[in-house]
């Protein structure tokens, strides 16, 4: 008999950065290794975060904007939850983009940008990528629906 854990292919951030290069829509492909980090595989983080980006023999700049962004996103990760940095993160190819990436909704408009500046965490804004709050880029939707479901278990 099959289960879940023996068909199920995870989603490392390099994995991830690789299906951005091929043409992915770059939040479906974070978004399918966040569901791994933060939920159907939250016991493999450390292990989701080793699988470098590989940049492509000539990248173009927004396939290099987006291997900034996962090694910021690694990063970041690895601060938060206490996990060792892996070592590729700090290759040269990575440290930081030559001009400012504002990234989110409106992010042209001085007032959003001065926004993202203030909101970013260390780990992006150091490689100039300003993206706004880790809430938004990083949410943890399991940790909030557990948060919920206990409330409501309790107010019952």
């Amino acid at each position: 008999m099959l289960t879940i854990e023996t068909c199920y292919v995870l989603h490392p951030i390099g994995s991830a950065y690789h299906e951005i290069c091929q043409g992915e829509t770059p939040w479906v492909a974070l978004g399918n290794f966040m569901n791994d980090f933060f939920g159907y595989a939250s016991e493999q983080r450390q292990a989701l975060l080793q699988e470098p980006c590989i940049l492509p023999a000539e990248p173009s700049r927004v396939q290099i904007q987006w291997a900034v962004f996962c090694v910021a996103a690694v990063d970041y990760l690895c601060h938060h939850y206490d996990l060792q940095v892996p070592s590729w993160v700090h290759e040269t190819q990575y440290t930081t983009l030559p001009e400012p990436w504002y990234h989110g909704l409106g992010a042209k408009k001085p007032h959003i940008q001065e926004r993202l500046r203030n909101e970013t965490p260390q780990e992006f804004a150091s490689r100039n990528i300003y993206c706004g709050s880790a809430d938004r880029v990083f949410p943890d939707k399991y940790r909030a629906v557990s948060h919920q479901w206990q409330e409501q278990r309790q107010s019952a």
